[in-house]
């Protein structure tokens, strides 16, 4: 074989690897679009699932905040009696109520009991049984008015007006709650069922 043959050999030899690099080269970018165009794809659907989640999640959230407004709204109605709900028991006049606690007897199965009210500072009308929930067997556990404060008699607890209603479980009036009355914007009346079912924190009320 000739010098002339050996050299045409190489450089044919060396355009083929030159070409097989181009290949190469051509398969990779090829394949680098391939991955890059499935990536967004994923993405997009990715980007899709997440906002469609996302819209679901709010309606949801919106559903269960009208379910929990509506179920609200449900108890509160189911928390206040109606007329046809109780036996009139005692009924209060709310033009004669004001910051001055006023008292009103009540008489069941021969044992005295006795309801107060007043005005509260934030104008509404409060009512409680005039005994103590921790007193009241000592037969001086009612109260007496001392200026913006209701005294217990038997132990001098000094409980302030306005919680009159609200506050329950220790000494202080017993509340009457909106299940056991009806304001119907011109008077209050207090079941009379209630009424007889808590006649025992009277039994021995204002006995020395």
């Amino acid at each position: 074989m000739g010098k002339s043959d050996l050299v045409n050999k190489q450089k044919a030899s060396g355009k083929r690897l030159v070409n097989n690099y181009k290949k190469l080269i051509f398969i990779a970018i090829a394949l680098i679009s391939i991955l890059a165009m499935a990536g967004c794809s994923s993405s997009s659907k990715e980007s899709a699932a997440n906002t469609n989640n996302e819209a679901s999640s709010g309606g949801n959230s919106s559903k269960n905040s009208e379910s929990s407004s509506s179920n609200k709204e449900s108890k509160s109605e189911e928390s206040k009696a109606t007329k046809a709900d109780i036996v009139p028991g005692i009924e209060i006049n709310k033009t004669d109520i004001s910051n001055t606690v006023k008292f009103y007897p009540y008489e069941s199965n021969g044992i005295k009991m006795e309801v107060l009210a007043l005005k509260a500072k934030d104008g509404t009308i409060r009512t409680a049984l005039n005994t103590c929930q921790v007193c009241y067997a000592s037969g001086k556990g009612y109260y007496v008015q001392e200026g913006d404060e209701l005294v217990c008699q038997n132990c001098g607890n000094r409980f302030a007006s306005n919680m009159v209603g609200k506050t329950k479980g220790g000494c202080n009036p017993v509340p009457i709650s909106d299940t056991n009355k009806v304001d119907d914007g011109n008077k209050i009346t207090i079941d009379k069922n209630y009424l007889d079912k808590n006649k025992a924190y009277f039994s021995n009320w204002k006995v020395s």
